[in-house]
């Protein structure tokens, strides 16, 4: 299985620097990062460590409750899969990711509800973001459209 590659390049302080993010295996981009917007309601056209992390945990989740629906007898035909990842203080200091809400709308053939929520909640458990992050309170909200 291939290694997945970013690099990030820093300049300044925590509360003056910034830096930029370059997804370096794929080469599909660049992207701003910031400490002040990081920890800020509005991103203001930036990235943050959580948002990345949002993004592989949303696709990684997608992909392998795709995979446990055909297992169960389904067919997918849409996900929609949304990750809210919290970063918030940690009692031992400094900052730490407070939880992952995992949420999902699906439109799955030959399965009812009952099978949509075990496969989602397998997909939870064994998607390997999700294991990564195992230290993280990571909840689901799952249902049919």
């Amino acid at each position: 299985m291939p290694t997945r590659t970013a690099r990030t390049a820093w300049n300044g302080t925590l509360e003056q620097g910034a830096g930029q993010v370059e997804l370096t295996s794929s080469g599909v981009g660049t992207y701003e990062v910031s400490f002040p917007k990081r920890t800020a309601e509005d991103a203001g056209g930036t990235t943050s460590p959580e948002e990345l992390i949002a993004a592989a945990h949303s696709s990684c989740y997608a992909m392998q409750l795709s995979a446990l629906i055909a297992q169960a007898g389904g067919t997918p035909q849409s996900l929609d899969v949304t990750a809210e990842v919290t970063l918030g203080p940690d009692p031992k200091g400094g900052f730490a990711i407070t939880g992952i809400a995992l949420t999902v709308r699906g439109e799955v053939e030959g399965l009812d509800a009952d099978g949509f929520e075990k496969a989602a909640q397998a997909a939870k458990e064994g998607c390997p973001v999700s294991k990564a992050l195992a230290g993280t309170t990571i909840t689901l909200d799952a249902g049919l459209e």
